[in-house]
């Protein structure tokens, strides 16, 4: 997991070397507070704009100018939480956390793009992958804002506080109660070559219109939710039940005869994404719970697939 900087990293010299280095922390952070790389960018670049408002005087005066840059950050994450739940509700259709490439696929995938700052890259590791940050959406922002910062990224309870704007010993709780959500959502993890054979063997039974091979895969309570944001079509309501996802897979596939599936990592783990004309359109997510896919995340919303879609797909 990612470690927070060392007390008085950059003392002597907050230059911009110096503070640039902790942009990969802050994207790494605030990505997993937001859900959102698009807005875990807007955070970075404004925290940059509030230490560069500072005076030459005042920066220096800042004792560890990394944990002053990951306060700033943290609290605009947590404003952003805030305000958040309102803008969801009027979100069109279901909001699913903007999916993540594999490292190597995403140098490739945005080498023709003005972005490729290897900072950018999101380190993948257990707190990112898709049924992970959907619980964190269940969260309060207190929560989950302390839960990240203490289980994930190792802040001692006293300077969460100073974050939160609570007592150590209410983080403390705001954590617990955070760790209580996660172990009541996650089922015993399936070892990852045995999810990638799996989601394999679905990419193979939809592209063969195998409507048994399908539900076979399927968990009978499974759920499959697509995220299109108003933008394109998408259904606006979870499918629910192994029958109805395959129907509704086999009927996709109807309607899309040029429809290209490709398998790819997603939020560090085995995934699927589908082409149209050389160009992603739909990535998808998986939880697969004892050798049944118990949940799909399929995210439409081109504004969630800048990642994807800048340069050449390799």
């Amino acid at each position: 997991m990612t470690t927070p900087s060392e007390p008085g990293h950059a003392r002597t010299d907050p230059s911009l070397s110096a503070i640039m280095s902790e942009r990969r922390q802050l994207i790494n952070l605030a990505y997993r507070l937001l859900g959102s790389l698009a807005e875990a960018e807007d955070v970075v670049q404004e925290t940059y704009a509030r230490w560069y408002a500072m005076s030459r005087q005042q920066q220096e005066a800042i004792e560890s100018p990394g944990a002053w840059l990951t306060k700033v950050a943290s609290r605009v994450c947590l404003d952003l939480l805030g305000s958040a739940r309102a803008r969801r509700e009027r979100y069109v259709g279901e909001w699913i956390p903007e999916p993540l490439p594999d490292r190597v696929e995403w140098v490739n995938g945005r080498s023709g793009g003005t972005t490729a700052d290897p900072a950018d890259r999101v380190t993948l590791d257990e707190s990112i992958n898709m049924a992970f940050l959907v619980v964190l959406e269940s969260m309060t922002p207190a929560e989950r804002v302390a839960f990240i910062l203490h289980d994930v990224f190792r802040y001692p309870f006293a300077e969460v506080a100073e974050i939160v704007g609570r007592t150590p010993a209410a983080c403390r709780q705001l954590a617990t109660s955070a760790r209580r959500r996660i172990r009541a959502s996650q089922a015993p993890a399936t070892p990852t070559a045995r999810q990638a054979g799996i989601v394999r063997d679905f990419k193979q039974a939809w592209e063969a219109k195998d409507i048994h091979a399908l539900i076979g895969l399927l968990d009978p309570g499974a759920t499959a939710i697509t995220d299109g944001g108003g933008l394109v079509n998408a259904v606006l309501r979870p499918v629910e039940g192994s029958e109805r996802i395959a129907r509704y897979a086999i009927e996709i596939a109807g309607m899309v005869p040029d429809m290209t599936i490709l398998e790819r990592t997603v939020n560090g783990q085995p995934g699927l994404v589908a082409q149209q004309n050389g160009v992603i359109v739909t990535v998808m997510a998986f939880d697969v719970v004892s050798d049944r896919i118990t949940r799909i995340w399929a995210v439409r919303n081109p504004d969630k697939l800048r990642p994807w879609t800048v340069g050449p797909q390799h």
